[in-house]
């Protein structure tokens, strides 16, 4: 049985000049030799370019900032009201020792029984003062009032003590602590009133803010240097990353064996598989350029030497052998466009899709061919549809070319498993279980009675292999002829 000639692959629209995707961001210019040079990438609109280090760095400084500024200030409101309270509670002290003290005399005015003990009040000016007030009554200031009063607002009552600030005396501010009180034997609302100059107060919440200043300052410097020799050390990994894939480019070593941090060793499992694999691509090329060269050395000489001798059968021997080379170079070119589309991204492609196109497109060669195509309808294979129509294609031709008439084609419905298998039967005469090893072979063909080059099925070999896929005969026990078995990753 001889194998068919490939089913020609779809034609591509050419791109269009202007860059696309991932080019959108070059510089391109013009090399020396007349040719596109590709610059450095221009940075992307959210800074894609920025150091990863800075970036650290900024984020580590903009949330200790944010930290600090917001811990300072807790921390100040905590000691400020904290000072305060210390401050206000000895105002309510000596307010309620001058309640306790003050007595009614036989006038009806108010009196101490006894002194209070500060000698401040005593001493004109000393920012401590006292005062007790009644409607219709004379204030009884202490002596450190001198010739000044305390405003005293007695058209309300304050049972308990009522702190506030007072900028009643100029260049003095106030603390006042006051309070109405009805003493015995009196019906006069008395307003007790101390108050105490802030200064003492204010000069302890500056010192405060101050040392909180300095010492938050230091406190953030120490956090951001240490930030810094974090990023430093953290990122060493990277550096050496780098290091060694300049060794590599120096001496030529073809993968990264420093050991390196887990989190960083992904990564140079990944830059590793890369390397082995642009090696293996690499070594296909050369592999595929050696045998070719090898599969024209013998026709190039069998034309040189008929030339030389002016054979007879000149005419012949040119057909003969150029036809030969035609088959090596469509072999090796199908296999060069697999290995491309293969390197230029993983693609998903559904079989049903690709089997059904196929199907219209023999149809027209073989209208006499009955075609059934049954199974899964969402199986989808990682292969380019280039690549799934020229392989479908050539099984499909080969089955209705040999074949008695009907085809069938099968698509496994089963999602699970890394490999999908699609079979595809015929009810011809088959293929004998010894030849099914050389079938595979360029050029090979068991029945030469029928037009073909013998490629079809070293295509279908070389481009599923490719792609990590394989292909096998067997006999189909439905319709008696070739079965083919071929079986694609589905990722």
């Amino acid at each position: 049985m001889a194998t068919a000639s490939t089913i020609p692959p779809t034609s591509r629209a050419p791109e269009a000049d202007a860059p696309k995707g991932d080019d959108a961001g070059l510089d391109r210019g013009v090399g020396a030799d007349g040719g596109p040079v590709t610059a450095i990438p221009r940075p992307g609109r959210f800074g894609a370019r920025r150091s990863l280090a800075g970036r650290m760095m900024a984020i580590a400084a903009a949330w200790i900032a944010i930290l600090l500024l917001a811990g300072g200030f807790a921390l100040d409101r905590t000691l400020t009201n904290l000072v305060e309270r210390n401050f206000d509670d000895q105002l309510n002290y000596m307010l309620t020792a001058m309640i306790s003290s003050a007595e009614i005399d036989p006038f009806g005015d108010v009196y101490f029984n006894r002194q209070l003990g500060d000698q401040r009040f005593l001493e004109p000016n000393s920012g401590l003062y006292w005062q007790i007030s009644g409607k219709g009554r004379e204030d009884y200031p202490s002596r450190s009032l001198w010739d000044r009063s305390l405003e005293v607002d007695g058209d309300h009552q304050d049972d308990d003590i009522h702190i506030h600030d007072s900028n009643q005396f100029p260049g003095e501010p106030l603390r006042v602590a006051e309070r109405s009180v009805y003493l015995p034997g009196s019906d006069t609302q008395w307003w007790f009133v101390v108050a105490a100059s802030r200064e003492e107060l204010d000069y302890q919440i500056a010192r405060i803010r101050s040392i909180l200043v300095w010492s938050f300052a230091v406190l953030g410097l120490g956090l951001f240097a240490m930030a810094v020799l974090q990023n430093w050390i953290g990122l060493g990994p990277l550096r050496r990353v780098r290091a060694a894939i300049q060794d590599m480019r120096r001496t030529g070593a073809s993968r990264i064996d420093e050991p390196l941090p887990f989190e960083v060793q992904p990564l140079v499992e990944e830059v590793n598989a890369l390397l082995a694999h642009t090696d293996r691509q690499a070594a296909e090329a050369r592999t595929h350029a050696g045998n070719l060269a090898h599969a024209l050395k013998t026709p190039l000489t069998v034309l040189t030497n008929a030339a030389t001798a002016h054979a007879a059968d000149l005419e012949a021997t040119v057909m003969r052998e150029s036809r030969t080379m035609q088959r090596h170079v469509d072999h090796h070119l199908a296999r060069a466009r697999a290995v491309g589309r293969r390197a230029a991204g993983h693609s998903r492609t559904p079989v049903r899709e690709s089997a059904e196109a196929v199907r219209r497109a023999v149809e027209r060669l073989y209208p006499e061919t009955r075609f059934d195509i049954a199974g899964g309808k969402t199986a989808v294979v990682a292969i380019e549809r280039q690549d799934l129509d020229e392989i479908l294609g050539n099984l499909v031709e080969n089955a209705a070319k040999y074949g008695g008439g009907s085809v069938f084609v099968t698509i496994d419905a089963e999602p699970g498993g890394d490999l999908c298998t699609v079979w595809v039967e015929d009810d011809g005469p088959g293929i004998p279980e010894r030849e099914h090893a050389r079938i595979f072979d360029r050029g090979a063909r068991l029945d030469t009675g029928k037009p073909g080059t013998g490629l079809g099925l070293a295509i279908v070999r070389d481009v599923a292999a490719i792609y990590g896929g394989d292909v096998t005969l067997g006999e189909s026990e439905d319709l008696g002829g070739l079965l083919v078995r071929l079986q694609l990753p589905r990722r």
